[in-house]
C-alpha cells in the first residue's frame, strides 16, 4: 500500500520546485552558480523527455532507461559533426551527446531522485532499478580529452595568426572579433579555466605586479586564485583591450571582458562557437575536435608532462585536492621514450 505521505506531483511541478531549490542554494552560497545551473538544465531536460505531465511516483527503473537512452540520441547543441549526415537537415548536423555529457545526465538524476525521496515526491528511488550501462546507451567511450602537442601547436599557431591577420571587409568593424578570439583559445589553453570562470571575467580581475599580468580568478566555492599569464597571453590581452574590445563596446557591460558583437557579456554557450572558428583554420593534419573543458585537459597534461610541480598545476586550475589532477592527465604520445632518454640515473642519451 502507498504510504499516505507521498505526494502525487507531476514531473513538470518537482522539477520546477527542484530548480527553484538549488537556485536558492546558489543564491545563498551553499552551491556554486556553474553547478546549479547545470543541474537545473538537465532536471528540465528530464522532465521534456520524460513527460511533464506524468505523476512522477509513477516512474519506473523502464522509465528512466527510455529517458536516458532518448538523452543520448539527443543533439548537443553546442556542437557539430564532423562529417556531413545526409538528411539530417543540413550538411553538417549535430552531433550526439558525448560519453561525458551522458555520465552527467545521470548524475543529475540520481541527485534529483534522491532529493525526491526525501521530500516525499518518490516512494522509491527509480535509479535503483535503471538498468541501462553505458555500453548499451551507444557504446560511446570518452575520447582523450588532450589535444597532442602537435594538435595544440596548430590551435594555438591559429589563434596567433588570427592577432596580425588583416580585418575582413566584408564585416563591420563592430563585429570583428578575431582579436577576442584568439584571446579566448590562448586563455583557455595557457590557463585552463573553467568555461564559467572564462565568461565571468572582468577587465579589473586582470592586474599587473612587479612587471608581470596576473588573472584574478573566482572560481568554484567561493575560492579565487591569482595565476601569471605567459607573455604571449599578455601581449593577445593588451591588444585586445586596446583595441578589439573597444569595437564591441557599446556601454551595456561596462565591467565584462569577453564581449559579442552586441556589446553583451559572452555567454558560455558561445566559447564552443568560437573554438570552432579558430579550429577551421588549422591545417586539417594537425586538427581535432576540442571543448573548452578539453582545453582544461591540454592544460593539466602538458604542464605535467614538462614536470611541472603537481601542486603548482593544483593551484592553476583552481582544485582543491591533488587527487583530482589525476582525472585530468592524458598519456601523450611518446612521452615514455621522451622521460627514459633524459633517465636522471643515466643522464641523458647521445643523439
Amino acid at each position: 500500500m502507498r504510504p499516505i505521505d507521498v505526494q502525487r506531483l507531476t514531473v513538470g511541478d518537482t522539477t520546477d520546485r527542484y530548480t527553484r531549490m538549488i537556485r536558492a542554494k546558489s543564491a545563498t552560497g551553499a552551491l556554486a552558480p556553474g553547478t546549479a545551473e547545470v543541474y537545473a538544465r538537465d532536471v528540465l531536460t528530464f522532465a521534456e523527455l520524460a513527460g511533464p505531465e506524468r505523476v512522477l511516483d509513477d516512474l519506473s527503473g523502464a522509465d528512466v532507461d527510455e529517458v536516458l537512452l532518448k538523452f543520448a540520441h539527443k543533439p548537443d547543441g553546442r556542437r557539430r559533426s564532423p562529417s556531413p549526415s545526409p538528411g539530417a537537415g543540413g550538411p553538417r548536423a549535430a552531433a550526439r551527446q558525448s560519453a561525458a555529457s551522458q555520465a552527467r545526465f545521470r548524475r543529475s538524476l540520481s541527485a534529483f531522485f534522491r532529493y525526491a525521496t526525501i521530500t516525499g515526491w518518490v516512494q522509491l528511488d527509480p535509479m535503483r532499478a535503471v538498468t541501462l550501462r553505458p555500453k548499451d546507451r551507444g557504446g560511446l567511450r570518452s575520447q582523450r580529452r588532450a589535444l597532442t602537442t602537435e594538435q595544440a601547436d596548430g590551435l594555438l599557431g591559429a589563434a596567433r595568426s588570427m592577432v596580425s591577420a588583416p580585418a575582413d571587409p566584408a564585416r563591420r568593424a563592430d563585429q570583428r572579433t578575431e582579436l577576442r578570439d584568439a584571446l579566448i583559445v590562448l586563455l583557455l589553453a595557457a590557463v585552463g579555466p573553467r568555461v564559467s570562470e572564462l565568461t565571468r571575467a572582468d577587465v579589473e580581475d586582470f592586474y599587473v605586479n612587479a612587471g608581470v599580468r596576473y588573472w584574478r580568478i573566482f572560481g568554484k566555492g567561493g575560492r579565487t586564485r591569482d595565476v601569471p599569464l605567459p607573455r604571449a597571453v599578455t601581449r593577445v590581452l593588451e591588444a585586445y583591450l586596446a583595441d578589439g574590445r573597444r569595437l564591441l563596446d557599446k556601454g551595456r557591460e561596462p565591467k565584462a571582458l569577453l564581449l559579442s558583437w552586441r556589446g553583451r557579456r559572452l555567454a558560455r554557450g558561445d566559447v564552443q562557437g568560437v573554438i570552432d572558428r579558430v579550429l577551421a583554420r588549422v591545417d586539417p593534419e594537425h586538427r581535432r575536435g576540442v571543448t573548452p573543458h578539453g582545453l582544461r585537459h591540454t592544460t593539466a597534461t602538458h604542464l605535467l608532462a614538462a614536470a611541472t610541480d603537481m601542486d603548482a598545476v593544483r593551484r592553476v586550475l583552481g582544485h582543491s585536492d591533488l587527487s583530482t589532477l589525476g582525472r585530468y592527465r592524458d598519456e601523450l604520445p611518446g612521452e615514455l621514450e621522451a622521460a627514459m632518454r633524459v633517465h636522471p640515473l643515466l643522464g641523458a642519451e647521445e643523439p
